[in-house]
């Protein structure tokens, strides 16, 4: 991660950085809540749940630019719309007020478990 990035999904157990930001918190808060809820506009046409709450989204980082550069994976390397998913994601997050620039990445390291999904994904596909 740059310096003066900012995590929005951080490792298990790590804290974003907000320290070092020429970003002002709220400003940082304000994007973090913004990208989180275009995120939830995304989703698996095969699965009735957002792919944030399905736990597709591994990292998102924020830099002082305003760019936004995400790394995401799919439930399977098969899935049919692995080459438009990226492209669904940086149209969404683009379009949040203030983003300058949006790259995402897919990646397949650690593979998608149902673990990674939110209790609410759970509910949702009756996965309890």
């Amino acid at each position: 991660m740059a310096e003066g990035a900012h995590k929005l999904v951080p490792a298990e157990g790590a804290q974003g950085d907000v320290s070092s930001s020429a970003l002002p918190a709220d400003e940082i808060a304000r994007l973090t809540d913004d990208i989180v809820a275009a995120l939830k506009t995304v989703y698996d046409p095969e699965i009735p749940v957002d792919i944030f709450e399905l736990g597709l989204i591994y990292k998102v980082d924020i830099e002082d630019d305003r760019s936004v550069a995400i790394d995401m994976t799919l439930t399977a390397p098969g899935c049919p719309v692995a080459g438009e998913m990226p492209i669904w994601v940086q149209n969404a997050v683009a379009a949040v007020p203030g983003i300058s620039h949006v790259d995402v990445s897919m990646v397949f390291d650690p593979p998608w478990d149902p673990s990674r999904m939110s209790d609410e994904a759970r509910v949702a596909l009756d996965f309890f």
